[in-house]
């Protein structure tokens, strides 16, 4: 008969799989520090030899690192996604730049349209309360906050969509473009007009989240993209424009 006996599972293993299903599902983030052992032993309810052997299994799975001095961090698990050489040439070609968005706005019309349908109440809550704080950070004119913002309203948009493979993909997208590797988003957000339209795109996405209408999140985040798109292309345009012009400029006062 195909029955084997039940044993109770170890503490320290309960502990292991509790923290690899938080890492999974995006909940704690690569960098982010783990509590103070005691804190952290009280809060799952174990001893903390338990709580030491499921920290050290962890580290063996490459999922946690120790810093000395400073505590447990979860590891950069997505800091190999991409070579350094790759890296490099993404950001010295516009060509990768395009292709990013066009990547993003399949990736992310995708997570928004199943936001709309699979989100709970409490993830759509999570973005709307980004969506208040982007607000509240345009009518201070604080382009920086807004920029980083920006990049949590959409990562909150693919939480919330539930594939784990889909977040953590994006996340490794997204740790490129807040290094500047394929452009400034703080220039996106320093024109008054196109703050403006930005934050008006996102509310329109948001309100197609709160209604939990599919098509229109999708159709609302592919417009937003396609914005940014049309932005980034005028602006190269007018950067060329005045490499000439500066040129021109020094050839006169050459004379």
């Amino acid at each position: 008969m195909p029955f084997k006996k039940v044993t109770p599972e170890k503490l320290s293993s309960a502990v292991t799989s509790q923290i690899e299903k938080l890492i999974l599902r995006g909940i704690l983030h690569p960098g982010e520090r783990l509590p103070a052992e005691r804190e952290l032993a009280e809060r799952l309810g174990v001893s903390r030899p338990s709580l030491r052997e499921a920290v050290s299994e962890l580290q063996n799975k490459g999922l946690l690192t120790s810093k000395a001095g400073s505590g447990i961090y979860v590891a950069d698990v997505l800091g190999n996604a991409f070579s350094d050489a790759l890296i490099g040439l993404f950001a010295s070609h516009d060509e990768a730049v395009f292709d990013y968005i066009a990547f993003r706005r399949d990736m992310e019309g995708l997570a928004a349209e199943r936001a709309a349908r699979l989100a709970s109440d409490t993830d759509l809550k999570v973005i709307d309360a980004i969506h208040t704080k982007m607000e509240k950070a345009h009518a201070s004119s604080d382009p920086e906050t807004e920029a980083q913002l920006d990049a949590d309203f959409h990562m909150a948009i693919l939480e919330a969509s539930h594939n784990v493979i889909m977040l953590h993909m994006m996340r490794s997208m997204f740790q490129l473009l807040q290094g500047g590797v394929f452009y400034n988003r703080k220039i996106m957000f320093q024109q008054g007009n196109r703050r403006k339209t930005l934050l008006d795109q996102h509310s329109e996405i948001n309100a197609a989240l709160l209604s939990r209408d599919p098509g229109k999140a999708r159709e609302a985040v592919i417009a937003h993209l396609n914005y940014v798109e049309t932005c980034l292309a005028n602006q190269r345009k007018s950067d060329a424009n005045e490499a000439i012009a500066q040129q021109r400029l020094e050839h006169e006062q050459s004379k």
